[in-house]
This record gives C-alpha cells, structure tokens and sequence, in this order.
C-alpha cells in the first residue's frame, strides 16, 4: 500500500492526479501543470514534500561526523541556521543521497533527505555514527511544505508567529530560523525564492489551507520537476546516484577538498578523478522543435558519447533543455538522437533559468 502524507486529503479534495513516488501516493499535478510552473515563477506555489525525511543527529561530535560523512564540509557552517548542501557519497565516490544539512546547535544537526532513499540513508547514517558516539533520530513526526516564488516570503511571512516573522525576514539563503518545532529555511528546488518549512503535521494541513486562502498555488511534482530542471539541479536517481561521483554530475563546487587533511568518505576515489573526471555533465538546448527527454543518446563533436539524463519542455523558455553525462573528453557541438535523428544542441552552462529571468 502506498504512503500518504497529511496533506493527501487536500489534494483529493482538489482533484489532484495522484501518482506513485517512491512508495508515496503524491500529486503529480492539480488543474495545468503549466499555470502551477508559471504561478511559482511569477508569484507563489506550494508544493507538498512531507515524503521527504527530516533527520536528526545528536552528540558532541556531530560536527566531527558530519565532516568525514559528507563531501561538503559542515566547518563552514559557524552559526546556528546556516545550512549546506552536500551529496552523501560511498568509498567508491557514488552519491548515497544528495541532501541539506542544518546546523543547529553544536552538538545537533539537522539533515533533510530525499524520499527515495531515506531507508537506505539511515542505515548508512547508523552504521557510521556511532564510532562518534552521534544518535540518529528519524523525525516521521514532521512534514516538510516547500513554498516558492518572488511572492512565497511574504505569504508565509504573514502567517508566522510574530518574532519568528522578525526572524524569517532577515534570513539569507540557506539559513533557517525556528520556534519550537516549527523551523523555517530559505532553501528550495525551483530556482526562485521561498521558503522550506519543517513542521509538526497537524500544523502542515493549517500552513497549507492558510497559504491556498491567501492565493498560494498548490503545485504538483510535475511543476516542480520542469522547475528543477530549468535551474539546473539534479534530481537524485536521474542525474547522479550510487554509481556517479559528484565531480560527474556537474556537483564539483558541492566537494571542499580543502583542508588537505579531511578524510571524507570517498575522498580518494574523488581526488584521482579531479584531474579528469572519466565522465561529465553539460547542460544542452535543443536548437529547433522537439523535446528533450532522459536516456536519449548523445554525441559530441569529436565522436565522443553520452546519454541526457533529465530533459523535458521548459515553460520558462518555450524550448527543449536537457542535463546529460558524456564522456570526460567530449566537446561541443552537441547532438542528440531523437526518433533516429540526430539534432543539433547547443551546449549551455546550468542554470537555464533564476529568479524568473531565463539565463542562457
């Protein structure tokens, strides 16, 4: 039987398609998923994320943990609410997950990690935590409400307890604020602005009937997929996963090799492949009709062959883009096969579009 979050009577209530994700039955879209993308690049929507998992990790060498655990490293984050984003990797370099890690309190964390591979998360996180004697805390007692848009500050601004308001409003991006246990952080997967709520469920269904009333647009996982992908970021399963380093999935800036002496798991698999990843991730525009999808072939103008591995229709640039992993040595011009013929891509740096304004 598939999951449900606490919201799954709203979107019935809303006439939601409902699909399955990961073992959770979650909208896919409400109305048009068109005017739910176009409604979050223009003002506000909402989209229902409590299928994602909320963890927390407790000890007074948490910090320690985290910095062998993660390829990104949690020194940089020196005051509490500040937050980064790290792919989790095994010994062989391949992404675990790829997730947000809060920093609470010296001796507490907060991770918020992908649904698909939240099992698979925690028995990794509770093998390794306890050489560093950390307790890992799964929080299924939390949801998760992403609201984003140039207008999602000031809708949940409105609805905040007043001196976490006062708090919300100064928050820079990736930084978070809280009031027992609702925690508010300026994070999200659209490329525009807004705020990532975590929060108890009963107060879930009362942000979420809030926000509709003051014309926040519930937005389905179709929106919020062609969002995504626009701001080119990756989508776990798709663009990077157990087989695939960071450095090939155009995540090299999420990997702090300094200091020389941070030992993180697969630090040395990722320090030979610095030099010449054997594989890399370009972003691509399609030049003329057609449409984009994952596993298409591609080549580059040397012969050198790749597959896209996230594409669709951007509503924002009334066009075709694609993610793809091509060989190390590839160079452009790209073409892609769609249908037996090989198209012209031009070859472009992610992200597509920010902010509403298209980028390349």
């Amino acid at each position: 039987m598939l999951k449900k979050t606490a919201l799954h009577a709203q979107h019935q209530a809303l006439g939601a398609k409902l699909v399955d994700f990961a073992g959770w039955e979650m909208p896919i879209q409400y109305a048009s998923q068109l005017d739910e993308h176009h409604a979050v690049r223009a003002g506000a929507g909402m989209f229902d994320v409590a299928h994602m998992s909320a963890v927390d990790l407790h000890g007074a060498r948490a910090r320690e943990f985290l910095r062998h655990l993660l390829a990104n490293d949690v020194a940089k984050l020196k005051t509490p609410g500040k937050a980064l984003y790290s792919c989790m990797l095994n010994p062989d370099g391949g992404v675990i997950d790829d997730l947000i890690v809060y920093f609470v309190a010296e001796d507490q964390f907060r991770l918020v990690v992908n649904a698909g591979t939240t099992d698979k998360d925690l028995a990794w996180l509770r093998q390794q935590a306890p050489a560093y004697g950390v307790e890992v805390r799964h929080r299924p007692d939390l949801g998760i409400l992403a609201v984003q848009g140039p207008q999602a500050r000031d809708k949940v601004g409105a609805l905040l307890p007043p001196a976490l308001a006062e708090k919300a409003k100064a928050l820079t991006p990736f930084s978070a604020a809280w009031e027992g246990e609702l925690f508010v952080g300026r994070t999200g997967y659209t490329g525009e602005d807004g705020y990532e709520l975590i929060l108890p469920h009963a107060q879930l269904v009362q942000f979420w009937t809030a926000l509709q009333a003051a014309g926040v647009k519930p937005s389905g996982l179709g929106a919020r997929d062609t969002l995504r992908l626009e701001a080119g970021m990756n989508l776990y399963g798709q663009d990077m996963d157990d087989s695939v380093s960071p450095l090939e999935s155009g995540l090299a800036w999420t990997v702090a090799f300094t200091p020389e002496d941070r030992d993180f798991i697969g630090r040395k698999v990722l320090e030979a492949q610095k030099a010449a990843p054997p594989r890399k991730s370009v972003g691509l525009v399609l030049e003329g009709r057609g449409v984009l999808r994952a596993h298409m072939p591609v080549r580059g103008a040397n012969g050198a062959l790749g597959e896209t591995t996230s594409g669709g229709f951007a509503p924002t640039m009334k066009g075709s883009i694609a993610m793809a992993r091509v060989a190390g040595n590839a160079v452009g011009p790209y073409e892609v096969e769609i249908r037996g013929q090989w198209l012209p891509a031009r070859e472009v740096k992610p992200p597509f579009v920010r902010n509403g304004k298209v980028l390349v």
